[in-house]
């Protein structure tokens, strides 16, 4: 009875204010886009793109996503009771949250967004995972690719000025009234069928075309060195 009441004080009260605070602040980012017209072109025809998210990009990538409300991006968030809070956060932001992770409910939240991918055309993926390892992409994006046939379009976040928790990823807190930029990079399409040794080189190079997007994109932003 109790946890039942502390889950609805939390559904009902707790997730308006984060979700009117979290809105508030990332109104304050300045967002600046290099390719928007790239997106919509593979949308229109392929008619769905994965794009891939770093985990320590989470926060930039929620201010650009609000852009795209109109399509209703899907999203992947984890089964744990945190899970559940983040998700009604997602909602009230115009995504579409589907709960698993790698580690935990990841094969049917993987069918799940395949089957969404036939109405909503975006997903974003966070494909070093929850977990990690930092800078590392997990396989769950190239079968996502492989089973829903949609092109991989990579999304290049950098912020000019932002806090830097102390997490495994090093997660980015952009400052209030920071700029974020964003780059969409060349779309890559991944074969529907591949043996394991092209399905590995596959992630391999989306993997180094990340990484190495993102360091140039953060020393341009001013940072010394690659976040």
């Amino acid at each position: 009875m109790a946890l039942h009441l502390s889950q609805n004080i939390i559904r009902w009260r707790l997730v308006p204010v984060c979700y009117f605070l979290l809105r508030t602040y990332l109104s304050l980012l300045r967002i600046k886009v290099i390719g928007k017209e790239t997106a919509y072109d593979q949308i229109k025809e392929h008619g769905r793109i994965i794009v891939p998210i770093w985990h320590q990009r989470l926060v930039p990538a929620l201010a650009y996503a609000r852009r795209f409300k109109e399509f209703r991006p899907i999203v992947m968030i984890s089964q744990s009771r945190d899970g559940e809070f983040i998700a009604d956060i997602a909602q009230r932001l115009g995504l579409v949250p589907v709960r698993g992770s790698s580690s935990r409910g990841g094969s049917e939240a993987l069918k799940t967004i395949v089957r969404k991918l036939e109405e909503n055309p975006i997903v974003s993926h966070i494909v070093d995972g929850p977990r990690g390892p930092k800078g590392k992409v997990k396989p769950g994006l190239i079968r996502m690719a492989q089973l829903s046939g949609a092109v991989v379009l990579p999304l290049i976040l950098a912020v000019d000025k932002a806090w830097i928790a102390g997490s495994w990823d090093r997660f980015l807190i952009p400052k209030p009234f920071s700029r974020v930029t964003v780059h969409w990079g060349e779309p890559i399409t991944v074969p529907r069928k591949a043996d394991p040794e092209e399905f590995d080189a596959f992630r391999r190079q989306i993997e180094k075309r990340l990484i190495q997007a993102h360091a140039e994109a953060d020393l341009r932003s001013g940072w010394r060195k690659p976040l």
